[in-house]
């Protein structure tokens, strides 16, 4: 008689992205998998991601994906590789779950809701014999004779693999409280400092109640600190003390490890100072009797002008056909070039994504094991890798799980 081959037990703590896509991956004959988390559901942080809608991927390639991985990218390049932005498509559309593409290759469900990508991995796990465990809180994790154990108020389980999914620090109600941080160093492992990502920018200059409704369109967002500068062209937005929106958010990403930012905007980035002053001198010569805050109100939203003139220096009440050249042209420089007073990145608790985590230099990028610890993986954001907005770090979650589902299933 033949022997029956006993089963590996493999436990995932943290049912997010990754460890969603990794269990889903790894649950076979071989392998018995084991989900945990500390919530009553999985992917609560994929709720509210897209502002709810969910930007799973970015329909690009391998290159230009790596090109917005602000951490270690290098590292990430087995993974997205083996699983790339084109395959997580294939995988929703051929699973019940249809997608779409939307400007800058951002990718989301076409029903617009987060809740269907969720469902959609969350049954097909149960589907492939993936065995959930909700609510339970770990206090610690441990190794002993070759075996791994996750102990908590009234529970404790065994098991021949363990893998870390637990997210980074933020959005805490979502369950991303660090702890897979704190596992991490229990095990040896080395934390590179946490930084907030993909978060508003907080700034000295008052913003006016009538702008928490505006975004900017179309504009760019300048920043300098010592050799660094960098510029970013899209959407912003308005908060009580801060900016946000897309170009601040990435901003953010660029900037969480500088000091002594100087951050500006070009109001008019289609238009060189030339051009643009070419424009002014147009609209001068049509309305010479006007004042520059009517010139302004061809050139800004209403709801900007006011803030725009207190914050630039500007008197709004110079008629046109006075104006000297002089103060035509310091028209021309502040619209591009209008400088806001960078304070600091809104807390890490508010950021998209974190910026730090596991160390890498201390993870097999092909399968995302411990080089310290046999049989101990991390993956998705619990790693020190991160990148801009745009279905980028979900994109990493996925590649990541599977690049470890793949690593346990074939030995």
């Amino acid at each position: 008689m033949s022997e029956i081959k006993k089963k590996k037990k493999i436990i995932c703590i943290g049912a997010g992205a990754s460890g969603l896509f990794f269990a889903l991956n790894c649950a076979d004959e071989n392998n018995e998998v084991i989900l945990i988390d500390s919530n009553s559901k999985v992917g609560r942080k994929m709720y509210i991601s897209g502002k709810g809608r969910c930007n799973i991927t970015n329909d690009c390639d391998v290159k230009e994906f790596i090109q917005n991985v602000i951490r270690n990218p290098k590292f990430l390049y087995s993974a997205i590789n083996r699983f790339k932005p084109s395959d997580t498509i294939e995988f929703f559309n051929s699973h019940g779950c249809a997608l779409k593409t939307e400007r800058g290759k951002r990718v989301f469900p076409v029903s617009d809701k987060a809740a269907d990508i969720i469902d959609c991995l969350f049954f097909e796990g149960k589907r492939r014999g993936v065995k959930y465990l909700f609510e339970k809180k770990i206090d610690e994790v441990y190794r002993k004779d070759d075996k791994f154990y996750v102990k908590g108020n009234a529970f404790e389980y065994e098991a021949n693999k363990l893998v870390i999914a637990t997210g980074g620090l933020s959005y805490p109600s979502t369950g991303s409280t660090g702890d897979g941080y704190r596992f991490a160093q229990n095990f040896g492992h080395q934390i590179v400092e946490t930084k907030s990502a993909l978060c508003p920018l907080k700034i000295k200059e008052k913003i006016n109640p009538e702008m928490l409704k505006l975004t900017l369109k179309n504009v760019e967002l300048k920043a300098e600190s010592g050799n660094f500068k960098k510029s970013i062209f899209g959407d912003l937005e308005f908060l009580n003390n801060a900016i946000t929106g897309p170009i601040a958010l990435s901003m953010s990403s660029l900037i969480n490890r500088l000091d002594e930012v100087k951050l500006s905007l070009d109001l008019k980035p289609a238009l060189d100072e030339n051009k643009l002053d070419e424009r002014l001198l147009r609209d001068i010569a049509k309305n010479p009797n006007k004042d520059v805050r009517y010139l302004l109100k061809a050139l800004l939203p209403g709801e900007f002008i006011d803030f725009f003139i207190i914050n630039s220096g500007i008197d709004p009440d110079m008629i046109l056909n006075s104006l000297s050249r002089d103060n035509r042209l310091k028209i021309v420089h502040e619209l591009k070039n209008f400088k806001l007073t960078y304070l600091d990145l809104e807390d890490i608790s508010k950021g998209i994504v974190t910026s730090g985590g596991v160390d890498v230099s201390q993870i097999d990028p092909k399968t995302m094991e411990s080089k310290l610890i046999k049989d101990l993986y991390f993956i998705g954001e619990v790693l020190d890798v991160d990148a801009l907005t745009g279905g980028f770090n979900l994109q990493i979650a996925l590649s990541t799980g599977y690049a470890c589902a793949m690593a346990i299933r074939v030995e």
